[in-house]
């Protein structure tokens, strides 16, 4: 038996994962990745990135070619027969973003991140399994089904909704598995549908969606297929069936084969759109019930959880991902800093704080989208249809709709490190950025005299913001901020944390350091 040493081991390769060790690893801390997988994932049921999720990537420096990759469909189109009921259109809610959302597979966003953390050191290390864990004053000692163990500092699971992670350290996550059943495909289709957008039909037999996908051959035809199929339950494969059972993204084999669920779509894209539909091959197909669940913890003493180990939801508004990769990032810049020795413990707590609020508004929303797709009563399909998708056509409810899936609304202002209610009021009365909200990509001038943009500052940093008549600097954490001048006019110091929000404003810059001091030391603003 062998055993390494680390400060801190991340169980999981998925984006969460991938993005927190890459987080961690731009502070300078140790770091090790293992993954129960023989191999990355080629394909994923996620396959949408919202423009909070691609902030984050742009600011790990994992963004990459992606936005060059992905289909740029960023209209919804919502049918009832071959009827356009609802269109959505979906991009930058007027919170000044120069990240775009992208419709791009998992896999791709997962292969970015390797790229990125292998420029920072790292490689993550394939088909080791957690099978328990010990805990103790100093650290964590992780046990492999390979025989070797490693010590950490510090253990995040980051291993999805079976989480071994949270198993082992005994934290409970509560929830159900609906029965309703899904399929899922990546399918190469020959229909008159429009590639510049996604598509939906209401149907009295279940919801179809089809998204149009990046495709490497240049074929232009490839398509992401979703159906809420209750008739699929009733074909199911014989135990000994020769016929290869489909399989999701993580090896796991489905009750259909999948020559089964081909068939089904077969079936279903002629009879919900009322088109005609040529099924021309398939890159994968899949099916799945959903889970909803939420841990009633994100951390028990030196071990944490995130992503889908912390909450697992519908699909529908492609906030898995994206809530993962928040996750990540607000816990990469609060470990490191515990682990440098530059704050107390006290600052982890934050984390669930912070965290747990939004995944618990992300599983409401989700919810309540399920119960609409998978309608079956006469009054809930009249519902949906004739009034929710014609509501959703007016613009204000549409930009509402792109406002809150993006979630670029997040806001820690009534957490462990935000203001008083007394200011959140204030803050709200008068329409400004109140401490815990998200700073917008404001446009900044470097020490240098350079311009630039705040977010392309920050990358594990602090920024420091400043009037052009003000000089004075603050302190950071290990040494000084990125020190920006800022451009927009606001004759006021802000201190942005390195996840984009805003951590303090006053009059004097000078005052940030013993602020931020003080916060690093309790784990508290308040």
């Amino acid at each position: 038996m062998t055993q390494a040493v680390t400060d801190v081991l991340v169980v999981g390769a998925g984006p969460t994962g991938l993005a927190l060790a890459c987080g961690l690893r731009l502070q300078g801390v140790d770091v090790r990745v293992v993954d129960r997988m023989p191999a990355p994932a080629t394909t994923s049921r996620a396959n949408f990135v919202h423009v909070r999720g691609s902030e984050v990537l742009d600011r790990l420096g994992a963004l990459g070619d992606l936005p060059q990759r992905a289909v740029r469909a960023m209209r919804i189109t919502t049918y009832l027969g071959d009827e356009p009921m609802m269109r959505i259109r979906f991009g930058d809610p007027g919170l000044r973003t120069a990240a775009p959302p992208m419709v791009v597979s998992q896999a791709l966003v997962e292969g970015e991140l390797r790229r990125r953390l292998a420029e920072l050191g790292v490689t993550p290390e394939w088909g080791a399994s957690l099978t328990g864990l010990v805990q103790d004053d100093d650290g964590v000692t992780a046990e492999l089904d390979d025989g070797r163990t490693v010590r950490a500092r510090w253990l995040v699971g980051c291993d999805g909704t079976s989480s071994a992670v949270r198993s082992a350290a005994g934290i409970n996550a509560p929830g159900v598995r609906l029965s309703e059943r899904f399929l899922l495909a990546d399918v190469h289709l020959d229909w008159d549908v429009d590639r510049t957008g996604t598509s939906g039909w209401v149907h009295p037999t279940g919801m179809l969606g089809a998204m149009p996908m990046p495709d490497d051959d240049g074929r232009a035809d490839l398509w992401r297929l979703i159906a809420y199929d209750p008739q699929s339950a009733l074909s199911e494969a014989p135990p000994d069936a020769a016929e290869p059972r489909a399989a999701d993204a993580y090896g796991r084999r489905s009750r259909l084969t999948e020559a089964q669920i081909l068939d089904r779509f077969r079936a279903i894209l002629p009879e919900r759109t009322g088109r005609e539909v040529w099924v021309l091959d398939s890159e994968w197909l899949s099916e799945f019930t959903i889970h909803r669940r939420l841990a009633d913890q994100y951390r028990r003493g030196r071990v944490f959880i995130a992503g889908d180990a912390a909450h697992a939801h519908a699909p529908f508004g492609g906030q898995g991902m994206l809530t993962g990769l928040g996750d990540a990032e607000n816990l990469a810049w609060k470990l490191a800093l515990v682990v440098r020795g530059r704050a107390s413990d006290g600052l982890l707590d934050t984390y669930e704080g912070e965290r747990r609020p939004l995944a618990t508004d992300v599983l409401r929303g989700t919810a309540n989208v399920t119960r609409i797709n998978v309608a079956t009563s006469p009054v809930g399909r009249f519902l949906r249809d004739q009034v929710l998708i014609r509501l959703f056509n007016q613009p204000w409810i549409q930009r509402w709709a792109t406002f809150t899936t993006s979630q670029l609304w997040v806001s820690y202002r009534s957490g462990p490190l935000g203001v008083g209610p007394a200011e959140r009021v204030a803050a709200r009365l008068r329409r400004r950025t109140c401490v815990g909200d998200r700073v917008p990509n404001l446009g900044c001038v470097r020490a240098d005299g350079a311009p630039t943009r705040l977010h392309a500052e920050l990358g594990g940093r602090w920024a420091l913001l400043v009037p052009p008549s003000d000089g004075a600097t603050g302190a950071e954490p290990d040494g000084e901020p990125a020190r920006l001048t800022r451009t927009d006019g606001v004759p006021e110091a802000w201190l942005v944390r390195p996840d984009g929000h805003l951590a303090w404003r006053g009059v004097d810059p000078a005052e940030s350091g013993p602020w931020l001091a003080e916060v690093l030391r309790t784990g508290s603003a308040r």
